[in-house]
């Protein structure tokens, strides 16, 4: 190896000597790599991501015109990287923009938030030891309105009382369970 070559590694792990494009590649990173990003971080809103993809992007439009490099027509190849890196930002705020907005991991305001499985199993079960704990009168009522779905008038007919009663042992009932769950008292209103 000479004194003017370095080493890479490719994806295979393997080492190979530098090319001069390579280097010539380093070289604007190291030189124009932070008003770039400076620049393309301003253009993407402080998505620094974003931001980083695209200075790489520019570069590597910088190692596919060598002769934008090369040209002898102004002192600096700044200007042009920094107008790439423009062109390319605003390219792919308008590809956000053409397509439906990403999700990500934000939940959404009208998403519906639920507990993992595990919880919700846990949960079920406490609920049930603490229904056992109610007195048969109490427990029917619960059952019907709130596990069933019936109404008062329905869970009246079915049990043969009167809805007023119905309305008093689902009282009862829940406030008792409030006693036996404290930490899901919040749930039982």
């Amino acid at each position: 190896m000479t004194a003017g070559t370095s080493l890479i590694h490719g994806t295979t792990g393997a080492t190979r000597p530098a090319t001069t494009a390579e280097h010539e590649l380093a070289a604007l990173q190291r030189e124009h790599g932070r008003p770039l990003f400076a620049l393309l971080l301003r253009l993407c809103d402080g998505d620094r991501q974003r931001a980083e993809d695209l200075v790489q992007e520019t570069l590597v439009r910088a190692w596919q015109h060598p002769e934008a490099l090369h040209a002898d027509d102004f002192d600096s190849v700044r200007p042009w990287l920094l107008t790439v890196a423009r062109r390319l930002a605003i390219d792919a705020r308008r590809a956000r923009q053409a397509r439906p907005p990403e999700i990500g991991d934000a939940i959404t305001e009208d998403a519906r938030v639920t507990g993992d499985h595990a919880e919700r199993a846990a949960a079920m079960l406490d609920v049930r030891e603490a229904v056992k704990t109610l007195t048969p009168a109490h427990r029917d009522v619960l059952i019907l309105v709130y596990f069933r779905g019936a109404s008062v008038a329905e869970a009246a007919r079915t049990l043969g009382i009167p809805p007023g009663t119905v309305k008093s042992r689902a009282y009862y009932a829940l406030r008792a369970l409030r006693r036996v769950l404290p930490g899901y008292a919040a749930d039982l209103h």
